[in-house]
């Protein structure tokens, strides 16, 4: 079987400290070190749960991902919580109803890059 390792959100160069800002005092996540031989190509690793990774890499020329984003899922109440956070910080929260019993928002990282943060497991709905 197939298991997911890690997701990478694309950056431009020098974004390491927002990344840190966003990814972990924003939406709380872990920073993991860096493997030494990858140090030199910048960017920040995140810890999800389960074992999985958020990376966050350098690309140039650097351009924010449209319509392709990952989706983090919460309890019901770490989202309300997280969009209130995000709000109060002036970050965009939209949010979606247009699928049953999944509630969900979409915001997006200092770059463009789309994010999705949901209650429920979509693919099950």
């Amino acid at each position: 079987m197939i298991e997911l390792d890690h997701v990478q959100l694309a950056a431009p160069p020098g974004c390491e400290a927002e990344a840190r800002r966003f990814f972990g005092e924003l939406l709380g996540l872990e920073e993991l070190a860096k493997p030494e031989p990858l140090r030199s190509r910048g960017g920040v690793w995140f810890a999800l749960g389960d074992g999985d990774e958020l990376h966050v890499g350098v690309e140039e020329p650097f351009a924010p991902a449209g319509k392709a984003h990952p989706a983090f899922r919460l309890s019901a109440a770490e989202l309300g919580e997280l969009a209130g956070r995000l709000q109060a910080a002036g970050e965009r929260v939209d949010w979606d109803d247009a699928l049953p019993g999944v509630r969900r928002f979409y915001t997006a990282d200092p770059w463009g890059n789309r994010l999705e943060l949901l209650t429920a497991d979509i693919c099950s709905s």
